[in-house]
């Protein structure tokens, strides 16, 4: 109950940072363009600085393990929840791409770093780089669909391999492993720790911009966007903690996971829409709308995996 009351408050800190990035947007303050440099800063340079951080620890043979048991347990998680996308939404790609996919960068992060601390978030890292992976190749050619298949368009592994996310993952990683991370000068680590702190506030106020530009009434009255956030944030969850509940592994492992699972759909989904030529106005409906769910479901999930994840 402890830790969901932590998230309840992270996540409300959260909503906050979101309404003023929506007040910001409808007030002429922030533009889209404006917004589009927030976002390129937030991801070229905030979270690459926040995963690098989450490595700034002395390495031993126990923490390696446990970041080998959670890079599993996130890769386990995106695969069932792809599963499950795909079972319930396999005539509408854009459905289950959202579903498929969670905000464990956006979201996940910010909540684990606030609630659990840094040494969680590298706990969230492998399943980071894993949603990064399988949006790049399952969830494109999910979108690219019979249109494109003509254009014998390719996965391009140099863009798979060569982004923030992974680049800053295998950066944190050679720097644990190499006992590095808790050794770098003060300038260096103050300057890292710094940026980081950056994340919740960057991302929620972009978050806040995106759900400016969407029709407040449509979110309300487009029946299928219920059905999406329901799968999206309530029944891959629940499955999700069913699931880890008899694996003998970690309890932070497990509170971190299903934070990550737990959150709303990955903006990515309007990304990769309006890439690829599908409905991307109703894609931002999904972020948006899942998004403001969130404050009421993650925390109920949080305080239903207290009776049932120990």
């Amino acid at each position: 109950m402890e830790i969901a009351l932590i998230i309840l408050r992270q996540i409300l800190t959260m909503a906050l940072y979101m309404l003023a990035g929506f007040a910001l947007f409808k007030t002429g303050k922030i533009t889209i363009e404006g917004s589009k440099t927030i976002a390129a800063i937030l991801l070229w340079l905030v979270i690459p600085s926040t995963i690098i951080n989450s490595f700034r620890t002395d390495f031993t043979p126990e923490k390696f393990r446990i970041f080998g048991i959670s890079l599993l347990a996130g890769i386990g998680a995106i695969l069932l929840s792809m599963m499950i996308s795909r079972l319930i939404f396999r005539k509408n790609p854009v459905d289950t791409f959202g579903a498929s996919f969670s905000n464990a960068g956006f979201i996940g992060i910010p909540l684990v770093q606030e609630s659990l601390g840094n040494e969680a978030v590298f706990m969230l890292v492998g399943m980071i780089v894993g949603l990064n992976i399988a949006q790049w190749t399952y969830g494109a050619r999910l979108l690219k669909g019979e249109k494109v298949k003509t254009e014998k368009v390719k996965t391009d592994i140099k863009q798979l391999l060569i982004n923030p996310i992974t680049i800053s993952a295998a950066i944190g990683l050679i720097l644990f492993v190499s006992g590095m991370g808790s050794k770098l000068p003060k300038v260096a680590g103050g300057f890292i720790s710094g940026i980081a702190s950056l994340n919740a506030p960057l991302a929620m106020l972009i978050l806040g911009v995106y759900l400016a530009q969407t029709s407040l009434k449509s979110l309300v009255t487009t029946p299928a966007l219920y059905r999406l956030s329901a799968v999206r944030l309530l029944l891959i969850p629940v499955i999700t903690m069913l699931v880890l509940w008899p694996i003998p592994i970690d309890a932070t492992i497990k509170l971190t996971i299903i934070i990550g699972a737990s959150a709303p759909a990955g903006a990515n989904v309007a990304v990769y829409s309006q890439v690829y030529q599908q409905d991307y106005t109703y894609a931002c409906k999904i972020v948006a709308q899942s998004t403001l769910l969130s404050i009421i479901t993650m925390p109920l999930i949080l305080w239903g995996r207290g009776l049932v994840v120990s």
